[in-house]
């Protein structure tokens, strides 16, 4: 089942016994987890038949105990198990006998978070067996941008791909912040129009015209008035743009420029899946594979790792300064 699946059921109450939340990306797990905390009883019911355990403070008996009562002042019991990583669960016989049958008025929620539940533990499949079990992975830095897109298309809002790719940049995988920011944009900007790079750099503090994003733009096109004035903003404002970051998204570029070369079949639509873009993007990366051979890309992308190690103090020389390192990477990238 997946996340939006599972919270529609939450919404109409259509309950399961037992809910396993585990895995890397603490978001998904954090999102259900607390749709059944808020949405499953009221106010008034939660005082008798809620409780909110935390995983360092109270063990697999005591909670199996819990689940086995049933509910005083409403149709459910609810137990939610918070920090469920920090569980002692080498001692699981309890568990297992009550997932072998639980209460059917209980439902309890384990919140499993920064790994996966062991798969071969006998607890597992008999988490699969009576409830829902929620393998919550993290996301990649690649698919942040489809994943912002997902969000506002599901709210019935739209985001121009620019937007989307400055956000995806900027914030990262971090889903809670990244979530957090597109609250804020929804609230901010009209519903009845697309939310532009121009309501990013308003909203979230991120420039239109001066970021890492820009800058790949600048450098496809070979224009090198644009690269530098980007480069010396970045020098100005290093806490926003730190180096190792300009260098990692420059890196991604010219993976994906190099990638774009050796496409048998260049269409948009292919490219685009290929590359893990939008479509909008497609025609940069054509523009930069005719002004960057795939000599002089491989050369790109052996340059970045060089400056990545001179950004860590290895083989400085004479460049000081992460501006200094950012500008003559640019130079010998665009000559």
């Amino acid at each position: 089942m997946n996340t939006q699946s599972i919270l529609s059921d939450i919404k109409k109450k259509n309950l399961r016994p037992v809910y396993l939340l585990h895995g890397e990306e603490p978001y998904f797990i954090d999102l259900i987890a607390d749709a059944i905390e808020t949405q499953v009883l009221d106010e008034a019911q939660k005082g008798f038949d809620q409780s909110v355990l935390y995983g360092k403070d109270t063990d697999l008996n005591t909670i199996v105990s819990m689940a086995k009562r049933y509910p005083m002042m409403s149709d459910y019991q609810v137990i939610v198990v918070k920090e469920a990583q920090n569980l002692k669960w080498t001692a699981d016989d309890f568990l297992q006998k009550y997932l072998e049958n639980p209460t059917p008025t209980t439902v309890l929620v384990f919140s499993y978070k920064y790994g996966k539940f062991d798969k071969r533990k006998k607890a597992y499949k008999l988490f699969e067996k009576a409830g829902v079990v929620v393998e919550s992975a993290k996301l990649y830095e690649d698919k942040i941008g489809g994943w912002i897109n997902e969000q506002l298309t599901a709210a019935k809002r739209k985001i121009h791909p620019q937007a989307a790719a400055m956000m995806a940049e900027y914030l990262g995988t971090d889903l809670s912040k990244v979530a957090n920011e597109l609250e804020k944009l929804m609230l901010n900007v009209p519903a009845d129009r697309e939310i532009s790079p121009s309501d990013i750099e308003k909203n979230i503090g991120i420039s239109k015209d001066f970021n890492s994003f820009e800058l790949n733009t600048a450098l496809a096109k070979r224009n090198s008035f644009k690269a530098f004035q980007i480069v010396e903003y970045f020098a100005a404002n290093p806490k926003s743009n730190p180096m190792p970051v300009v260098i990692g998204t420059l890196g991604t570029y010219f993976t994906k420029v190099l990638k774009y070369h050796y496409l048998p079949d260049k269409t948009s639509a292919v490219a685009a899946k290929a590359l893990g873009v939008h479509p909008f993007f497609v025609k940069e990366y054509e523009l930069a594979a005719r002004n960057f051979n795939r000599r002089k890309t491989f050369e790109i992308i052996h340059l970045i790792k060089e400056f990545d190690l001179k950004s860590k103090g290895m083989n400085v020389g004479h460049l000081t300064s992460s501006g200094d390192l950012l500008s003559e990477l640019i130079y010998k990238i665009l000559n």
